[in-house]
């Protein structure tokens, strides 16, 4: 029980920057005590002191805004973070190494008794305000981000951004850098133009900076086989894009 304790302290100076001392970790931080409440109430939970689990688990509630059942499983070095109006259901399952995030939800979407919320796997981060709903499984090391409703598994390193949840694709980062470029030299400001957004606006503008890109590209290649063909080239040059800024939300050009 002490060992489990002290890696619970532990792993709040590992994921929390601002703690400074054991002892403020002890007497300030609610997601401790409340994990530390649920050990005590999950073991009379499972000893068949049920109501007395139950009300050790409400005054956990009341004293820290975050309410764990006592029948839920949860593993070493779990860490709440900041934890207010955190709910996690009965049949949930958390294993090791795993971190929440204030306002989430691990809740059901029926009133079977049977296994009805959701399962993380060791490592999984569930950021603010996420609602995981149902049995459903969260592969281990994935990641939700905040505000998503997760309603669908999630595989294992993935993560899931969304309402409802989908999963980020791992090449996105890399195309959206491209489009941020383009989109640049354009004079255009792409705060919506991501892939993890599923709005129409976004999404058309995504493929015309991918058409502009390939017409580039293929404008470039023309011309180079022009040259090599002998052919002399007379249109003048398109102008480039580098050389325009955006000024009070207006195009200001250089020339």
């Amino acid at each position: 029980m002490f060992n489990r304790i002290k890696e619970d302290i532990a792993c709040v100076f590992d994921r929390d920057p601002a703690a400074q001392t054991v002892f403020e970790v002890i007497t300030t931080y609610p997601g401790f005590h409340a994990v530390l409440i649920h050990r005590v109430s999950h073991f009379f939970w499972i000893a068949e002191f049920r109501w007395l689990a139950r009300f050790i688990a409400h005054i956990g509630r009341w004293l820290t805004g975050i309410e764990i059942h006592p029948g839920a499983v949860i593993g070493r070095r779990f860490f709440i973070d900041h934890g207010m109006g955190v709910v996690i259901g009965e049949t949930a399952i958390i294993g090791d190494d795993c971190t929440l995030y204030h306002g989430v939800t691990l809740g059901g979407t029926s009133w079977d008794k049977g296994k009805r919320h959701p399962t993380l796997h060791n490592g999984v981060v569930i950021g603010a305000g996420a609602k995981v709903l149902g049995p459903i499984d969260i592969g281990e090391n994935a990641r939700v981000g905040s505000n998503s409703v997760v309603l669908k598994p999630v595989p294992a390193g993935a993560t899931a951004v969304g309402i409802p949840a989908h999963i980020v694709d791992p090449n996105s980062r890399a195309v959206t850098a491209e489009r941020d470029k383009i989109a640049y030299k354009m004079g255009f400001h792409a705060y919506g133009a991501t892939t993890d957004v599923p709005d129409p606006i976004a999404y058309a503008i995504n493929h015309m900076l991918d058409h502009i890109h390939d017409m580039d590209k293929q404008i470039e290649t023309l011309q180079k086989a022009l040259n090599d063909a002998g052919i002399k080239y007379t249109e003048s040059p398109i102008s480039k894009l580098d050389g325009c800024e955006i000024e009070d939300g207006y195009e200001k050009d250089e020339r």
